[in-house]
């Protein structure tokens, strides 16, 4: 297949020769290219399980600030991959599949972004990381789920902010600080979709079962929720908890960790109110299969450019959220 063929579809497809056993090839040109392979909670099981390093948003860029690997190969969206390269400018930071975008980042263009926070001027941007390096140039401080609220909390309580985009960890980020944060009205597909007739319908076929929440999720699921947090504090939880039986309200790739963490418990994945199915996935993180990693390590493309002058402006937010998730001992 030609490069151009490549660059159109946005990942290798190169047939992979028969009898090769691609999970030991993987490991074989990491450990010749040096590279690293880390991989969201939300990818495949079998990606998770290859990976160097498996993590949430936070614990994924903390990683790729500290790592000495001359190669990143990020298992995830694009814009971790971005964040890496941010971080890390002089890394070959590579994805299996420049399509495996995000419908958060993508609710959140930085031309209409930037019109909203000129539109309130004095505010503190504050920007969650699942949006795109250009919307994180507009920022002031980056934050995820699992450190929105401290930081919050950090800024003065008289400081006007807006956060964006997902609108629905900034409101419960809101009932939780009792600030009053202007919210850009963005949200992510999959947590968007949970179903609270479907989880009470599994609470009442297991009724012990705790319900875990991500704060992505809209407000009725996170009433609903026994423990509300990120995919890494949802997990902490499912494993140290006494429940035996756990109804799961995220990405369901998270599952593989869960149950791998904790195999004498029942891990239940909350359904979608729009399908029969009885799990609820992100389409862009399956993306990333295993023969796209393969190609994607052995050509060493497609790699994560950013914009010198967009890098310089985003990775000053990215910096202080772990400065202060570092200080705050998050």
């Amino acid at each position: 297949m030609t490069d151009k063929k490549w660059q159109e579809q946005g990942f290798i497809d190169e047939p992979i020769p028969e009898n090769t056993d691609i999970k030991a090839e993987i490991r074989r040109m990491c450990r010749e290219k040096n590279a690293l392979i880390m991989a969201h909670y939300y990818t495949e099981g079998v990606i998770q399980e290859l990976s160097d390093f498996v993590g949430d948003s936070l614990a994924l860029a903390q990683k790729a600030a500290a790592t000495d690997a001359d190669i990143i190969v990020m298992c995830g969206v694009h814009f971790m991959g971005e964040t890496n390269k941010i971080l890390c400018p002089e890394k070959k930071i590579l994805v299996p599949d420049l399509n495996a975008s995000c419908s958060l980042a993508e609710s959140c263009p930085a031309d209409e972004f930037e019109t909203f926070v000129k539109a309130h001027p004095g505010h503190t941007v504050v920007s969650y990381v699942n949006t795109t390096a250009a919307t994180k140039a507009l920022t002031d401080v980056v934050v995820t789920s699992g450190n929105a609220r401290q930081i919050v909390e950090s800024l003065p309580e008289d400081t006007p902010i807006i956060f964006g985009p997902d609108q629905n960890l900034g409101n419960y980020i809101n009932g939780l600080t009792g600030r009053k944060m202007v919210l850009w009205n963005g949200a992510c597909h999959v947590h968007e979709k949970f179903s609270v007739e479907k989880i009470l319908q599994l609470k009442r076929e297991h009724p012990a079962a705790k319900i875990l929440a991500h704060p992505e999720c809209k407000g009725p699921v996170i009433s609903l929720a026994d423990k509300v947090g990120s995919t890494a504090a949802l997990l902490k939880y499912s494993i140290t908890d006494d429940a035996q039986e756990f109804i799961v309200a995220t990405e369901s790739g998270i599952l593989t960790e869960m149950q791998k963490s904790a195999p004498q418990k029942t891990f239940i994945p909350a359904p979608p109110d729009d399908s029969t199915c009885a799990c609820n996935e992100c389409n862009y993180m399956k993306l990333v299969t295993l023969e796209k990693l393969y190609n994607c390590l052995k050509y060493e493309w497609p790699s994560v450019e950013v914009e010198p002058e967009v890098a310089e402006k985003a990775v000053r937010p990215i910096q202080r959220m772990l400065e202060i998730s570092s200080r705050l001992g998050l």
